[in-house]
């Protein structure tokens, strides 16, 4: 049961639907709040010893079959040498934004030197659950960092990183493309510090015309994930009508926000196998409301290549039955 959710990204009929959340072991779990208390966020997670006591806090609750890595879409900003924090009720602030078009040719270092704490985390991981469950790892996608990186934050719509594609559209080009260099590398190198599986969040790139996203960003998608050496999940939300496009990424698995139909996505993508989806909000729903929407979306996914999920991340203020609720009914499937 360890390889449930491998076997399932690899397309395999499974006697259950493997089952994990993203944003799994945050807010919503009261211990969390507690071990953050004492440290900020990015000591929290470039802290290998604290980011492992969290990643294993829904582990020790819900037992899921994909246990996700306590990190942030942002740690990759720093091989590229641009400074971030995180400020309570702001969200995360780059310090030194794009501002021009010379900012877009970004200095390089090392991934395994910068980073050296993710691999330390998975190390500890492997150790400790790696025969019992699977190892997700992640990194943000080239659209979602330069987001990001262009606005100094979070941005509305994202506007500032969408003028800057259109008025220097060669430098836009050149910052994704430095963003795709590093993702690759480090999501590489996560596999090689044992993830079983990595998920690629370009959570923002469904802000795009199709013709941008064509153009822009799936070449790079394709650079990211083609060829990784272990499975590989694409997620962009507000792709409804458009998950041709996530199915020439070269991810084995397509994930799905909730705006899609799931029984509407399978019949599109073929053998695709699909993650999702959830909404998160249902959440908030009873127990028994929980369980039955959520034995909904496995029924419209079909008995193989679906890996249960959110349609996005759990929210801060879910309540914990209705998340076990959620992988117990997954775990209750028998085939």
């Amino acid at each position: 049961m360890s390889n449930l959710l491998v076997r399932a990204a690899q397309g395999e009929r499974t006697e259950r639907p493997p089952v994990w959340l993203m944003r799994q072991a945050g807010r919503h779990i009261p211990e969390y709040r507690e071990i953050r208390s004492e440290y900020s966020f990015r000591e929290a997670i470039e802290t290998p010893e604290v980011a492992k006591r969290i990643t294993l806090l829904p582990w020790e609750l819900y037992e899921p079959d994909g246990l996700v890595m306590f990190s942030d879409i942002l740690t990759v900003l720093e091989p590229l040498g641009f400074d971030y924090h995180v400020e309570s009720g702001v969200g995360p602030v780059v310090e030194n934004p794009v501002e021009n078009p010379e900012d877009a040719d970004r200095p390089r270092g090392s991934v395994a030197s910068d980073l050296g704490f993710v691999g330390s985390l998975l190390d500890e991981l492997v150790a400790e659950v790696g025969d019992q469950t699977a190892i997700v790892g992640f990194a943000g996608g080239p659209f979602t960092l330069a987001s990001y990186a262009v606005a100094g934050g979070a941005s509305r719509n994202h506007g500032p990183v969408r003028r800057f594609r259109a008025r220097h559209p060669d430098a836009f080009r050149t910052l994704l493309s430095a963003f795709a260099d590093v993702v690759r590398e480090y999501l590489e190198y996560q596999a090689d510090h044992g993830a079983d599986v990595i998920q690629l969040f370009d959570t923002y790139a469904g802000v795009l015309s199709p013709t941008d996203y064509r153009e822009f960003v799936l070449p790079l998608h394709r650079e990211i994930l083609s060829d990784l050496s272990v499975p590989s999940i694409i997620f962009v939300r507000n792709m409804a009508g458009r998950l041709d496009s996530l199915d020439r990424t070269g991810a084995d698995v397509v994930g799905l926000d909730w705006t899609v139909d799931m029984a509407d996505a399978r019949a599109e993508l073929g053998d695709r196998p699909v993650q999702g989806n959830l909404d998160p909000q249902y959440l908030f729903g009873s127990p028994e409301f929980v369980r039955e929407r959520t034995n909904e979306v496995i029924d419209a996914a079909g008995p193989s290549g679906h890996i249960l999920n959110l349609g996005h991340g759990v929210h801060r203020d879910t309540p914990v039955e209705s998340v076990r609720a959620f992988v117990e009914t997954a775990k209750s499937i028998s085939r």
